[in-house]
């Protein structure tokens, strides 16, 4: 878009789909005017483009929800100060339960949902066909209706937000490949262009499927991959009624969408397909790519498609698409500084929810990245939760065929994943599993959650409701407190401090009165430069001046 490459700025965002765009408008904003945004091919390439663009505001956090709101806001904001289309519409989503535990998930999130003060009706069989005449109720049990959900035009969106970032002060470059990231000392330096260098203090990877390769180069770790992603667009349907509201239905990996009196049919599916699987690397010319047509892998959920709507079954199918989406270990968007490079920032992993996501998601990288550290709770999205191995091919290929399905899937308490397992065992762990562990995984350490009584199977029965782990804690807690128990912390974070002024800065750092005696330990919280809580950690002075502080363990 600009002509001239300059040969310095402040930041440089590679990346030009809406994550990118939102994030260099709001440090422009913000008053980084500094900041220059360079996309490899055209402004949405990659995955933006072909998004289904659904805008739902309630996630599955206080965070996620308020970062999807902030967004829904900010597009309507945009088209005012821009004067271009986002093509956002607010025709409401309707969410379907065909099973009484998925209804019991629905009701659970629509009480959180006046925590996070978004518009939530639950409805039941008869008021879904109010609102969706063309829907087969008959197994349904209810459902929820967001009056103030629905749906956009990626393109459009991202236009806006580049627009909106020019108009503020930073410039945008595509046709700009960059050919490396610089870095000195473990810091950013600069970039690298096929039209020459740019030296620079921080840089944003918005680059969504490329980003764990890019990251692989510099040695840092970015735990993505991306899968086929699957649906299907109608011919033109007559009498079909207009806006109706985003359907989902996921007991049958569903959501559908409405648009110029055509009818758009997505799933989230499990046991997804990885993209480019051959060799698991994403070609650099696959802007605009897509996949051959698999319909043995979708039909089964057009089946489904044709029982909640059975006018589909009639309807011409315009396209049948298949294009790559990238996803994260465990659904959550990959933000903030990462641990191996100094003012290098990730803004990506939605986990093909990016539409909605990404312009609160870009808000938070530029504030991040001006202060210093985070303004709130962010750590559940913090890319630094992951560790080397989280990115590895065998890993992440194979943690993504599940987490794409997770999207749709039923969120139990306490549910366990299934894939990319036996990552780090304890040297006992066969003695623990003749002994009747259930094993979850934390910082995927496979560690006993609870032991089985009576011969009884070592598997979570999920549930919302009673568990059928109950009687085996019982028996643990009661056996502690009468004789002993045995906790093993090989999986916590364990760090040794020592030095003349250890004493001090613990005092300075942390909310309790640190022990400084020989063996005493101090339970206490750890505060960040604002007074916001940093964690919750274990003190133990060792000798004098050399502490060992124990954390808990990863997630």
């Amino acid at each position: 878009m600009e002509k001239s490459l300059p040969n310095s700025a402040k930041v440089v965002v590679i990346g030009g789909g809406v994550a990118g765009c939102s994030v260099a408008y709001h440090l422009a904003k913000f008053g980084w005017k500094d900041t220059i945004l360079l996309e490899r091919d055209q402004l949405t390439s990659g995955t933006t483009w072909h998004a289904a663009g659904l805008v739902g505001q309630l996630g599955a956090t206080a965070t996620i929800t308020k970062l999807r709101k902030y967004s829904l806001n900010l597009y309507k904001e945009l088209e005012i100060k821009t004067g271009l289309s986002t093509g956002l519409k607010q025709n409401g989503s309707v969410t379907v339960a065909s099973s009484k535990a998925r209804l019991q998930e629905l009701l659970r999130q629509a009480t959180a949902a006046q925590l996070f003060d978004v518009n939530v009706e639950v409805v039941d069989q008869k008021k879904i066909k109010e609102l969706y005449p063309v829907i087969n109720n008959e197994d349904l049990y209810g459902g929820v209706y967001i009056p103030n959900d629905g749906q956009a035009d990626p393109v459009g969106v991202t236009n806006v937000l580049a627009k909106a970032a020019k108009m503020e002060g930073a410039q945008i470059f595509e046709k700009t490949p960059v050919k490396k990231i610089l870095v000195k000392d473990g810091r950013i330096i600069g970039v690298e262009t096929e039209f020459g260098k740019i030296d620079c203090e921080y840089v944003v990877l918005a680059t969504g499927m490329w980003s764990r390769q890019i990251g692989e180069d510099i040695g840092v770790s970015i735990p993505l991959y991306p899968n086929e992603h699957f649906y299907i667009i109608t011919e033109p349907i007559n009498d079909l009624p207009k806006n109706l509201p985003v359907l989902r239905d996921y007991n049958n990996c569903l959501y559908l969408k409405e648009d110029a009196g055509k009818m758009l049919v997505g799933i989230f599916e499990p046991n997804a397909k990885n993209a480019f699987k051959d060799k698991g690397i994403v070609p650099d010319d696959f802007s605009f790519g897509e996949f051959p047509d698999d319909f043995d892998h979708f039909e089964p959920y057009l089946e489904k498609s044709f029982y909640r709507l059975p006018f589909l079954e009639k309807a011409g199918v315009r396209k049948f698409f298949s294009g790559p989406e990238s996803f994260t270990p465990d659904t959550q968007y990959l933000l903030g500084e990462t641990a191996e490079v100094k003012n290098l920032y990730t803004c990506c992993g939605f986990n093909s929810i990016g539409i909605v996501s990404s312009g609160g998601a870009g808000r938070v990288t530029a504030e991040w990245m001006i202060n210093g550290y985070m303004t709130e709770d962010l750590y559940s999205l913090d890319i630094k939760r992951f560790q080397k191995f989280h990115s590895s091919k065998k890993f992440i290929m194979e943690r993504v065929t599940e987490t794409l399905g997770d999207l749709y899937g039923m969120h139990w308490p306490y549910k366990q994943h299934q894939t990319s397992r036996n990552q780090k065992l304890l040297p006992y762990h066969e003695e623990l599993k003749n002994a009747g562990a259930c094993f979850g995984q934390s910082g995927e350490y496979e560690r006993p959650m609870w032991f089985a009584l009576d011969n009884s199977k070592p598997e979570y029965e999920y549930s919302f409701n009673y568990q059928n782990w109950y009687p085996s804690v019982a028996h643990e807690c009661k056996n502690t407190l009468e004789n002993v128990g045995l906790y093993d912390l090989s999986p916590f974070s364990k760090y040794d401090l020592k030095g003349e002024k250890v004493y001090e800065e613990l005092q300075r750092l942390c909310t309790a009165n640190i022990k400084n005696e020989i063996g005493k330990c101090t339970y206490t919280h750890m505060l960040n430069e604002a007074g916001g809580i940093e964690t919750d950690l274990t003190v133990i002075c060792l000798d004098k001046n050399y502490y060992r502080i124990v954390s808990s363990a990863a997630v």
